[in-house]
């Protein structure tokens, strides 16, 4: 029997050299345009995580602005993204994160050896006015609900 994964906050982050980095945890998550549901993870994670995850996102071909359906649903429910924009996805990125969540992009968002990747297959938000616009709204009631019942008192994944 495997023995449980210990918590991600219990394993800080150490350099090349081996020296100790940070001990709060990074986490990158990754779609295509880091436009809508990589962005919505990380702004939920970093609400719902409280200051004890370093949260990043970022895009294997970013857009040049986020979904404005994105950013009107995520201030809904308190989350301001109107200063955010999409980012390239960077071996630097990755090399910090501890975990990298990819967002159902398949074959678009490549691999690093050596990481640590989960997947979470989130619908893709429709480019649309916040009212009516309901796949947008699940989108984020999906990302919120993953990133609450994984990150509820520890870090743990």
């Amino acid at each position: 029997m495997a023995a449980p994964t210990p918590a991600l906050a219990d394993h800080p982050r150490r350099t090349g050299s081996g020296h100790p980095v940070s001990t709060t945890p990074q986490v990158l998550f990754v779609c295509v345009h880091n436009a809508g549901r990589s962005q919505m993870a990380a702004a939920l994670l970093a609400h719902h995580a409280a200051g004890r995850v370093h949260v990043r996102s970022a895009g294997s071909t970013p857009a040049h602005e986020i979904n404005p359906a994105v950013v009107a649903v995520m201030a809904e429910v308190g989350l301001d993204l109107s200063a955010e924009f999409p980012k390239p996805l960077t071996t630097d990125a990755v090399d910090a994160a501890d975990v990298v969540i990819t967002m159902g992009c398949g074959d678009a968002c490549p691999i690093y050896p050596g990481k640590r990747y989960l997947d979470w297959n989130l619908p893709i938000p429709p480019a649309c006015p916040s009212r009516g616009c309901d796949r947008s709204g699940r989108t984020s009631t999906a990302a919120s609900g993953r990133c609450s019942t994984t990150w509820p008192n520890r870090v743990k994944i």
